[in-house]
């Protein structure tokens, strides 16, 4: 199948290099002429672990290429994927469509013979409807059906996602379209994923539905991880324990400091505000989505209570910038609003991350950036793990405790059991998890002489 990908971001560019590699010739369009320029050099303007070498291999065997030429990419395509991106438009929480209609106004008139237009990106129930007219329009002779083909790649395994997807959700008006789709996936057959057909409404509806869903679990074991910390229960062991049944499911169920991302908040917002334009209000998601903002600037109040209260003057160690780990991706990453948190009460913060350094040098001001974790946690008061990389998995804790000022470790993902971090000599805060009665007088302690040392 000959397809065109109008759009090279994280959706566009990964989608784009996995059909190739299933087999399908791919054309990725993009605007940005410096963008395409660095693809064709190999370079990825994201992180995505496995990415550049798939893109290298199928631009090498002739199945992938790049261009800012719409029409050309256009020309002769089976399919076109608009894949462009949908902010969330200020002021009011709606998702930014202006890039979605331009792109069907521009493929509606590069159009040169029968083809699927498919939505790709994520977007509000009724988009497709817009984009039908829109086409319609552009092109009154065009034959076109207009098909919802919503994405489910996580950042950080977008590629195993894509090739092993739990299923695909392909909503139609036009029963035309059906066997094109078909043969588009056909390459999963394989793995049995099942492609799932709906309507083109139900479709763009299942994709805000499940990132809802999911920012819910994560927000209800936060609040969970809460409540055990005042009665001294282990958010850890209620996670296992509730997820063991299978209603209820083991992912999604990891207390920390709030999702992020860009997915979760904006599709939370543009789900709220699609609802309430249509008088059929959604206050879960509307408690999840102001639970998740507040919980943010919660840790870093965590972090300040750790240090005893007053983190004025004092060094502060954060590990992990992204929102997540095995991506570069900064877009409402907690570690954003809890160093801010930091910072308004006057601690001096230190940061290390992978791969997000240079993302966050343009969001985050007056924060020392380190090349590795020791160099961070030297001196500091407090160290905080933010985001779960793997690096931060197997630290050297007792070497922590030696460089550090103060030796108070604030795991926010519950990375390390506590009385390994206390075996290295450091002061162990979690989230969710009680304070062992046998330490609880010794941390005063330390807490109290530091204060005083300092």
């Amino acid at each position: 199948m000959r397809i065109a990908m109008v759009g090279t971001g994280y959706v566009g560019l990964v989608s784009g290099a996995c059909f190739s590699d299933f087999g399908h010739s791919v054309v990725c369009v993009d605007k940005d002429a410096d963008k395409i320029a660095a693809l064709g050099r190999g370079e990825m303007p994201i992180y995505e672990p496995g990415l550049a070498a798939l893109v290298a291999h199928n631009v090498r065997d002739g199945r992938l290429r790049f261009t800012t030429d719409l029409p050309d990419a256009v020309d002769g395509a089976d399919a076109v994927f608009i894949a462009v991106g949908t902010p969330s438009r200020r002021g009011d929480g709606h998702a930014d469509l202006s890039y979605v209609h331009a792109a069907a106004e521009e493929i509606a008139r590069a159009l040169t013979g029968p083809a699927v237009i498919v939505t790709k990106s994520t977007v509000p129930v009724g988009t497709g409807d817009e984009v039908e007219r829109i086409v319609r329009e552009t092109a009154p002779a065009a034959d076109a059906p207009v098909v919802s083909n919503p994405e489910f790649l996580r950042e950080g395994a977008a590629i195993g996602d894509f090739k092993r997807p739990d299923r695909v959700i392909i909503g139609i008006e036009d029963e035309r379209a059906r066997p094109m789709m078909e043969a588009i996936y056909r390459p999963l057959n394989l793995n049995r994923a099942p492609l799932l057909f709906t309507s083109r409404r139900t479709a763009e509806l299942i994709k805000y539905a499940a990132n809802a869903f999911l920012a819910t679990k994560i927000t209800f074991i936060n609040e969970i991880a809460d409540l055990c910390e005042a009665v001294g229960a282990d958010v850890q062991d209620v996670s296992r324990g509730i997820g063991l049944d299978n209603r209820i499911g083991a992912k999604f169920l990891h207390a920390g400091p709030g999702y992020g991302g860009s997915c979760f908040p904006k599709d939370t917002r543009a789900l709220l505000t699609t609802a309430e334009d249509k008088g059929a209000p959604l206050r879960i998601v509307e408690a999840v989505a102001r639970a998740n903002e507040a919980r943010k600037r919660a840790m870093g109040r965590k972090v300040i209570e750790a240090m005893g209260g007053d983190a004025r003057g004092r060094t502060v160690a954060v590990l992990g910038l992204t929102f997540k780990p095995n991506t570069d991706d900064m877009r409402e990453a907690p570690a954003l609003a809890i160093i801010r948190a930091l910072q308004d009460e006057g601690a001096l913060v230190r940061a290390y991350d992978p791969e997000g350094i240079e993302q966050a040098r343009a969001l985050l001001e007056g924060v020392e950036f380190t090349r590795d974790p020791y160099e961070a946690a030297k001196g500091a008061s407090a160290l905080a793990i933010v985001t779960e990389w793997d690096e931060f998995r197997a630290l050297d804790l007792a070497r922590i405790a030696r460089i550090m000022a103060e030796p108070v470790l604030v795991d926010l993902r519950n990375i390390y059991p506590p009385a390994e971090a206390e075996a290295a000599g450091l002061v162990y805060h979690g989230v969710g998890r009680p304070v062992r009665p046998e330490l609880a007088a010794s941390r005063s302690d330390s807490m109290s002489k530091s204060a005083a040392s300092g």
